[in-house]
């Protein structure tokens, strides 16, 4: 009997060295960050392979008589007629709350020189995206502090907003104001002692930028206390084309474990136009057929899947969620170009920025016809949306008259006070960067609004007399707005003492 056992183990042995004589090949080509290897008959897609040197690879193409893999790391001690091995992984990087406060490369190993990441979890980098199922509606909001975005393009938990313009029209900024405004709500939500408080965590993945950009966001997150809310993931425009396409889902497995673990987390792409473009590097180097713009064809599916991935799950699913920003640079303002078109159909809205404003000095440059969020009132505190409900409307109606009136000299009295409100709620959203607002005071300012309190200023005095405002809250009026946090409403109590605390403010300003 003992020897029919002892054939069973030999035969058993004799096939797992097979297996590894067969999962051992060696490369044929090696150019431009791609390996093309022979001999790797068992190996699977995405499977992590080795490189000698410790350099790590992935299996993307999988041919007849070849496997097409890209390197992860350093090429240049790599050499045609190298061993290649497989691992029999899929690419998993670290997560849980460890990676707070650091910044990480795009396989997730540190690169901020405070010693390794003391996490023993880790999460394959592509995950299928939760189901229908697991899903529950998005009605939490997700507050930016920019009052543009909050009063008219409200953010939910677990949705996916889409930040789009063309170069330097300030999406970036408008992703970093994000996440500080996180970053304040955390420290005001702790020290308010609420039980039922829940801080969002931020991972910021940057694809393809300059190293001085990257560090310089580093530097505001760091300065405005922010950092210990955030992981960095760093894959700049020097880093190789397979890193800048893996960052973004390996920053994404990393707010997966928030939410799956019944926590909020915000994810912020910057950016995927960028991300596209090393996906195409990547998919013509390895002779993949070229479509439109000489994108691969599955380049809709490369962002799908991954924007996906961000929901809000049921309490049986953990409650947990996953926010999704995405960034997508315009060429001259066309949002109908390939990549736009393919992220605008995927996301739940977007935030459109134009030059037009931009240079105008209209910051943050949000336009109002373009701009939207399929998730609407549902995101905003009962407070919010009770002064809030008629902004874009009032918006939207100025930017058509001003257009139709800058020829006409006489204007009847109700257009002429249309074009009056109108221009006081631009200058009353223009905003400087790295400073976001509070809900509770962005209520009361735009309360004030509402209710004539800045029709007596003058326009060009409207964004000195709302930070104004800002102080005079802080300070005289703090348990109004205290009462608006706790409450998230607005009572007639409420709106009687804002009254009276605005009232005062108006006589401080003469």
């Amino acid at each position: 009997m003992s020897s029919i056992t002892d054939l069973i183990r030999k035969e058993i042995e004799d096939l797992s060295i097979d297996a590894t004589r067969t999962n051992v090949g060696t490369i044929i080509t090696l150019a431009d960050g791609v390996a093309r290897v022979e001999g790797l008959s068992n190996v699977m897609f995405n499977e992590m392979v080795e490189f000698p040197n410790n350099v790590l690879g992935i299996a993307l193409n999988l041919e007849e008589d070849s496997v097409g893999c890209v390197i992860l790391g350093e090429t240049s001690s790599l050499k045609e007629g190298d061993e290649v091995k497989t691992t029999g992984k899929l690419l998993s990087v670290p997560v849980g709350k460890a990676l707070l406060g650091r910044v990480v490369d795009a396989v997730g190993r540190p690169i901020d020189e405070k010693g390794a990441i003391e996490s023993d979890i880790t999460y394959p980098v592509e995950r299928i995206a939760p189901g229908i199922i697991p899903r529950k509606s998005v009605s939490q909001p997700l507050q930016t502090g920019i009052m543009a975005v909050d009063s008219m393009i409200p953010i939910g938990r677990g949705q996916r907003e889409l930040i789009i313009g063309d170069r330097s029209t300030g999406k970036t900024t408008i992703a970093i104001d994000t996440i500080i405004n996180q970053a304040k709500i955390n420290k005001k939500g702790i020290e308010s002692g609420d039980k039922d408080f829940r801080p969002v965590y931020c991972i910021y993945v940057a694809v393809g930028q300059k190293n001085s950009n990257i560090a310089r966001t580093i530097k505001v997150l760091d300065k405005v206390g922010a950092l210990e809310y955030v992981t960095i993931v760093s894959a700049p425009a020097a880093d190789n084309p397979a890193n800048q396409y893996l960052a973004p889902y390996s920053g994404c497995a990393m707010g997966e474990w928030f939410m799956e673990n019944g926590m909020d987390a915000l994810i912020v792409y910057d950016d995927l136009s960028k991300h596209a473009v090393a996906y195409r590097q990547i998919s013509l180097i390895l002779k993949r057929p070229s479509g439109r713009e000489a994108y691969p064809g599955d380049v809709f599916y490369l962002h799908s899947r991954l924007l996906e991935r961000s929901a809000r799950l049921n309490e049986n699913n953990g409650n947990g969620s996953l926010t999704a920003l995405p960034i997508i640079e315009t060429q001259m303002g066309d949002v109908s170009g390939y990549i736009p078109t393919n992220v605008i159909s995927i996301t739940d809205g977007q935030i459109f920025l134009e030059t037009d404003l931009f240079n105008k000095g209209i910051r943050p440059a949000v336009s109002v016809g373009l701009s939207v969020s399929r998730v609407g009132s549902a995101a905003q505190i009962k407070a919010y949306k009770k002064v809030a409900g008629k902004v874009k409307l009032e918006l939207a109606q100025f930017r058509e008259l001003a257009a139709f009136s800058q020829f006409e000299s006489d204007l009847d009295a109700a257009t002429k006070a249309r074009l009056e409100r109108g221009a006081r709620i631009v200058e009353m959203f223009k905003q400087s960067a790295y400073n976001p607002i509070l809900v509770e005071v962005q209520t009361a300012i735009m309360w004030a609004m509402q209710n004539d309190f800045f029709d007596s200023i003058e326009v060009s005095k409207i964004t000195e007399s709302v930070e104004s405002l800002k102080d005079y809250l802080a300070t005289q009026a703090a348990e109004i707005c205290d009462e608006i946090y706790l409450s998230g409403k607005l009572e007639k109590e409420n709106e009687d003492k804002l009254r009276s605390a605005m009232e005062d403010w108006k006589r401080t300003l003469s």
